[in-house]
């Protein structure tokens, strides 16, 4: 009885929250380089004739003035051409790096370089009900309940509004509820989508009310714009670039994000489906710094698959992790803040096939050294649908990426020679070393979603399989019910716009 009780001591002391995080966010990526450096110039200069030959089409008036006095030409087909000396000097004179802020200074994220962070992304119409196991459209009250959730999760470094509220049909009432919704559960980065131009200026003003006054934003820009300028293959869409000019003139900083689609709006081979997307992806560079040179942008390069069979967008796929992965090679060797796109699991249900997918696609950007990362958790089914569960489930799987991506640390003290001369010559055994204690927080990451237990143990406990204990989580941490803005703050918010979510919830 005495042995036992000991044992029991000892594993409630193990199982104490670790005081060191072994794998904390921010992690340095570029191990994996699918791409040769020869390759990675090939592609560059195969993007750049793209740009110079071919150019883009249904370029803006407002883009196209601009462009022209810039260095562009207008080709016989009337399309406009960026030769490769205008490109490589927006290239040059492009930010490199910036900090993207949260609501409080713990979360600011520096991105470039090569640290590596995950975030959301997404559009899902869907979600799946987490009482009934079917999808359902998604409403305002899942979006604001993700976000919640999201608050909680250490390894969702900023958060995408990841669901499209159905249930608001007003595009203005949208673009304002679905930022209130962010500013209401989290204080971390976040991250919309403006459906028109015009909608930015007010939701930048109500952001100045939630930080506490006029100008309060621009100093500390908490909330960047998800914007696809580019319509592949190759042509500009005339809304998202109003959108982007409109962002940049109120300090918000851009994800102009590009998303070919292979064999369909970009070549079948993945050479070139690389080539048409970094055309595209530079095309949108360009675009912000012919206007502001320097301006906080994400080069967010994301080559998609289809299932040439189908036609079916393949977010889950082998090809999906080697592209995107080398799409962060090619972003990042222009030393350009990179974004890719990773964990779109073509799966309906949080189940081995979601695993399996959202595992390998995750590693293979993060090792890549991407650094921010979309889609990385809680998205399903092509990202057409969204699961509170996969939110949990994605969370503890990237603790275990991000694990890997930091290596091996090699030392005098890890080496640990002293340590291996006693034990030889002693116990025979580690177990009470001095650097194995140490090394047990430092070295090592414990999950708590995933079960390690005997069998019997786990028996014992309830026999609870994966996606069970990641719905006894949910219902835990969903009982966080923060609001992030004052009385006042909120007030001012509701008599100015037309706020759906209640004042309060339970």
């Amino acid at each position: 009885m005495r042995r036992e009780s000991a044992r029991l001591k000892k594993h409630a002391e193990r199982s104490k929250p670790s005081k060191v995080d072994p794998c904390p966010p921010g992690q340095s990526g570029g191990q994996y380089k699918p791409l040769s450096d020869q390759q990675v110039r090939e592609i560059h200069q195969e993007a750049l004739r793209i740009l110079a030959n071919i150019g883009m089409d249904d370029v803006p008036e407002v883009l196209r003035k601009q462009a022209l006095s810039h260095g562009a030409i207008v080709n016989k087909n009337g399309r406009i051409c960026y030769p490769e000396s205008m490109v490589q000097r927006c290239i040059e004179s492009a930010c490199k790096a910036f900090t993207f802020y949260g609501r409080d200074s713990k979360y600011d994220i520096h991105v470039g370089g090569d640290s590596v962070y995950f975030g959301t992304g997404g559009a899902a119409v869907q979600t799946l009900d987490r009482s009934s196991g079917q999808y359902r459209p998604s409403t305002l009250e899942d979006l604001y309940d993700f976000t919640r959730l999201v608050d909680q999760l250490p390894n969702v470094s900023w958060f995408t509004r990841c669901c499209v509220a159905t249930d608001v049909e007003d595009i203005y009432e949208l673009d304002v509820n679905t930022a209130y919704a962010l500013i209401r559960g989290t204080k971390k980065p976040v991250a919309t989508s403006f459906t028109l131009a015009q909608n930015v200026d007010p939701i930048v003003d109500m952001f100045d009310i939630a930080l506490g006054g006029p100008g309060k934003f621009a100093d500390r820009p908490f909330c960047k714009a998800h914007i696809s300028p580019i319509i592949s293959p190759l042509k500009y869409g005339e809304d998202a670039v109003m959108v982007a000019l409109a962002c940049m003139r109120r300090g918000v900083p851009i994800s102009n994000i590009v998303a070919t689609m292979s064999g369909a709006t970009a070549p079948a081979p993945l050479a070139g489906v690389l080539s048409i997307s970094l055309a595209e992806t530079l095309a949108a560079l360009v675009m912000t710094n012919i206007f502001e040179p320097g301006y906080p942008m994400i080069f967010s390069n994301w080559p998609f698959v289809i299932d040439l069979r189908t036609g079916a967008f393949r977010g889950g796929s082998g090809e999906m992790a080697l592209l995107n992965a080398a799409s962060a090679q090619l972003s990042n060797a222009l030393g350009l803040p990179s974004g890719c796109a990773s964990s779109m699991t073509d799966a309906k249900s949080p189940d081995a096939q979601m695993g399996m997918e959202k595992a390998l696609t995750s590693l293979a950007c993060g090792l890549a050294g991407g650094n921010m990362i979309y889609e990385s958790s809680g998205m399903m089914a092509s990202l057409l649908g969204a699961s509170f569960e996969a939110f949990v489930m994605d969370d503890e799987m990237l603790s275990l990426v991000h694990r890997i991506i930091r290596g091996v640390e090699i030392n005098q003290q890890t080496l640990d020679y002293d340590s291996i001369e006693s034990v030889v010559s002693g116990e025979g055994h580690f177990i009470g070393q001095p650097e194995t204690m140490r090394s047990m927080e430092r070295d090592y990451y414990y999950p708590k979603i995933a079960d390690r237990e005997e069998p019997a143990v786990w028996q014992d406990r309830g026999a609870l399989d994966h996606l069970s204990r990641a719905k006894n989580k949910v219902d835990e941490l969903l009982e966080h019910h923060p609001n992030y803005l004052d009385d006042r703050a909120d007030k001012l918010i509701r008599k100015k716009y037309p706020i759906l979510l209640p004042e309060k919830t339970k």
